[in-house]
């Protein structure tokens, strides 16, 4: 058996071939025809044809016009060497190659070198060994063990697969980035073999992995602060001296950071040359300005054109607060909204403050509501938290007149309330998931206000799941509320349930499903569920799946006023559409068929939002 580590090429070959060292230029008023010493011509499979026709070293002398007979036959008897290099590239190290001379060519003088390669059975993976030092071999660690265990079973050299050197080398960066993902930062590749058997067409595999030592996390060094309190970045960050070092727990610490706004960039690193023991997290930050604005346009198929400006100062002098203003002009949903946001604590909690003011349009009923918040909210990285005050008001019209109605079903009130919210995100990749789940549930207590005052109870939950199929994937998704007061309490419109949409119900209209009123209006019910049930399959290219997929899918839902109601007269709508992979997140093209419409709409929306 041979021990094959590397690939040789004809690196030198032009060192052996003085006459080929120089050549002359002539320069002339007209180009001059371009002569080949000689043509080669590949007979071979494909693939082989292919890397050969690109990296023979006989390609490099052809434009060498003065080539000896002699000298073309020793290039000839070099390249033999260098096309079974080549092919051991592939995994074939016992083919059969012929070179030879013909007298067939595109000039009369001009000879044409035929390389003829059978390349014979390719060489298979027999055995890998994989063998481990440094901390990861002798650290009780369960975690060390369990990362020992995914190296092997990730391991993409698996007895039975074909060799090639890109294959090998593969193998061992995936082995090389897991080792160093966690834990490990200076973590190396310390002795590797492919002992090739030609004649049994197998190669046994060597790797020994050296770990180095354990890292843990030192002190956080900032640099680029000028404008924001020190410990804003720290916060965000997340990072705790004495943490195991985590590779993924650094960028997202490094996304945070970016995507808070108050940074242009952000740059997070660790040395693997500095102390094991309490290796220092560098941290570089470029600050955004203080205050920016940005204008935006955009299209949805429920409320057509938009058109918006929002202001945002970082830090609003003597409070050191965001606010964030915004006016959007939409034909269905105009609005205009400020919200304050403190710096977060070191447990991640913010102080938040909201005001708005919108208009809602549907069609039939033109609802102007108004809202305040105040309280605070945690953003984690699976879970979100809030708890606030929150007091709405609403005042409904019919569209296109003026004055309220005397259906108090309409959504004519106002309310004050207490709230918590709680969200978790256990999906494998965001913005584009392909697994995992989201949870969701949003809870709180009040009382009308007015005259009539009554308390309430209001409840949401909601619930996404992605599940892997053989081909594509399933994605599921539910949604219910209730609200539980009495029958003549005033609630505000925003408190209860309307339903239907590009998120929603597809094949009805924006808020299309609710109570049917007398007066021949739908108004908003009490309850509201709202399921889905998505089949995303990849559109292929070439045997390789694209940016975009194809989707069926089918939503039901229904808004009632009694719980037992919602099971009458459900809302469905059935269709297929389109998603493409955007830069700014998941498009979304769908065709839906509303069965109790009998019509036939489009959705369009942008974004994965959970």
């Amino acid at each position: 058996m041979a021990a094959w580590t590397a690939l040789t090429t004809l690196a030198h070959a032009q060192d052996q071939a003085p006459k080929a060292a120089a050549a002359a230029s002539v320069v002339s008023d007209s180009p001059q025809p371009v002569t080949n010493a000689f043509d080669i011509r590949v007979e071979a499979p494909e693939d082989i044809r292919s890397l050969l026709e690109r990296h023979l070293q006989l390609q490099r002398f052809r434009a060498v016009t003065d080539i000896e007979d002699a000298e073309l036959a020793r290039l000839m008897v070099l390249a033999d060497s260098d096309v079974r290099n080549l092919l051991g590239t592939l995994g074939y190290f016992s083919p059969d190659v012929q070179i030879s001379r013909s007298p067939v060519s595109t000039l009369p003088t001009q000879p044409t070198i035929v390389v003829k390669v059978v390349p014979g059975m390719a060489t298979r993976t027999a055995q890998t060994t994989v063998r481990f030092n440094g901390d990861i071999a002798s650290s009780p660690d369960a975690d060390a063990a369990k990362l020992r265990d995914s190296i092997n079973q990730n391991w993409r050299l698996p007895p039975g697969q074909p060799f090639t050197q890109d294959s090998w080398d593969a193998a061992k960066t995936q082995a090389l980035r897991q080792l160093v993902a966690r834990r490990y930062p200076a973590g190396k590749i310390s002795y590797s073999l492919a002992d090739i058997d030609p004649p049994a067409h197998a190669a046994t595999l060597t790797l020994e992995m050296d770990s180095g030592p354990l890292y843990r996390l030192g002190e956080l060094k900032v640099s680029g602060l000028e404008r924001y309190d020190p410990v804003l970045v720290p916060r965000l960050a997340r990072l705790n001296p004495g943490d195991i070092y985590d590779q993924r727990k650094l960028v997202e610490a490094q996304q945070r950071l970016a995507g808070s706004g108050y940074f242009d960039s952000a740059y997070v690193l660790v040395d693997p040359d500095s102390d094991p023991d309490a290796a220092p997290v560098t941290v570089q930050v470029r600050e955004a300005k203080l205050q920016k604005v940005v204008l935006g346009v955009g299209l949805t198929t429920d409320s057509g054109p938009r058109a918006s400006i929002e202001h945002t100062h970082n830090r609003v002098p003597g409070l050191d607060w965001r606010a964030v203003t915004k006016l959007q002009l939409d034909k269905k949903l105009p609005l205009a909204q400020t919200e304050w946001t403190s710096l977060p604590d070191a447990d991640n909690w913010r102080w938040v403050t909201l005001a708005r003011v919108a208009r809602m349009d549907d069609n039939e009923l033109v609802t102007d509501a108004q809202t305040l918040r105040f309280g605070r909210v945690q953003i984690g990285d699976r879970i979100d938290r809030s708890t606030y005050v929150q007091y709405d008001r609403a005042t409904v019209t019919a569209s296109g007149t003026a004055g309220t109605l005397a259906d108090a079903r309409l959504g004519d009130g106002s309310a004050l309330s207490l709230n918590y919210g709680w969200t978790g995100r256990y999906f494998d990749s965001l913005p584009f998931p392909s697994r995992g789940y989201g949870l969701g549930f949003d809870i709180g207590g009040g009382t009308t206000m007015g005259a009539n005052r009554q308390p309430f109870v209001r409840a949401v939950g909601r619930w996404l799941g992605i599940a892997p199929l053989e081909r594509g994937r399933i994605a599921m998704r539910a949604e219910g509320g209730a609200v539980v007061v009495t029958n003549d309490a005033a609630m505000p419109a925003t408190q209860l349930f309307r339903t239907g949409g590009d998120t929603t119900v597809r094949g009805y209209g924006l808020r299309d499903i609710g109570i049917a009123l007398p007066n021949g209006f739908t108004g908003p019910g009490h309850y509201m569920a709202v399921a889905s049930a998505e089949w995303q399959r990849p559109i292929l290219s070439g045997g390789l799946p694209t940016d975009w997929e194809s989707t069926l899918f089918i939503d039901a839902g229904n808004v009632a006023e009694k719980a037992i109601d919602l099971q009458r007269n459900i809302a469905v709508g059935v269709g297929a559409g389109a998603r493409w992979k955007s830069p700014i997140g998941p498009l979304q093209i769908d065709l839906a068929y509303g069965v109790k419409t009998q019509q036939v709409r489009l959705h369009v929306s942008v974004g994965f939002v959970f």
